[in-house]
């Protein structure tokens, strides 16, 4: 691994919740426990979770344990008229000032004071989104000058160190050994 000195952001909110729901539930803190994810959260596990890979094959590895979005994102998707707040579209660690999107896969974060994940793959926005917000979809992706699409609605990750993530908490990054790979959805 590689340290990352020029990027260092803040977690903004934290959240969890039980069962599956599109939303999340707000937290003081959430404990994160190595290989399994958030405790307490519907996602967490060694194996598959989301209800359409568990419906594919529930022996999958769980690449999605937990869930980052940007909070820059809600800043872009409000300028195109939409209200979204921490938690809203599920994730469970709101980040502000990392470009989550242009991290390659095998990144580390390091949460606080102990806690760690390691990027796995981009979120794939789901028409969930939509119910949630009509049009909120769409706005969730976009395409470069290339025509490539670009999923913005997050990054999923796997726990690598159980500890304490807390809003205002500090994220470091270290950068993997190159040559790096672009995060692909999950």
């Amino acid at each position: 691994m590689i340290e990352a000195a020029s990027q260092v952001g803040n977690v903004l909110a934290v959240s969890a919740r039980r069962g599956h729901h599109f939303s999340k539930t707000p937290s003081l803190y959430i404990r994160l426990l190595n290989g399994l994810g958030v405790a307490g959260d519907a996602h967490m596990g060694e194996k598959v979770k989301h209800r359409s890979r568990v419906r594919r094959d529930p022996t999958q590895p769980n690449l999605r344990q937990v869930h980052l979005i940007h909070a820059e994102l809600f800043d872009e998707l409000r300028g195109k008229g939409f209200v979204v707040h921490p938690a809203d579209l599920g994730e469970n660690v709101t980040t502000s000032g990392v470009d989550l999107l242009a991290l390659p896969t095998g990144t580390r974060l390091h949460l606080g004071a102990d806690a760690a994940v390691e990027l796995t793959g981009l979120r794939n926005p789901c028409i969930q989104i939509d119910d949630f917000q009509k049009g909120l979809m769409a706005a969730t992706l976009d395409r470069d000058r290339d025509g490539n699409l670009i999923r913005k609605a997050g990054v999923m990750s796997i726990v690598i160190a159980d500890g304490d993530v807390r809003p205002g908490d500090t994220i470091r990054i270290v950068l993997p050994a190159g040559p790096h790979r672009p995060l692909l959805p999950v």
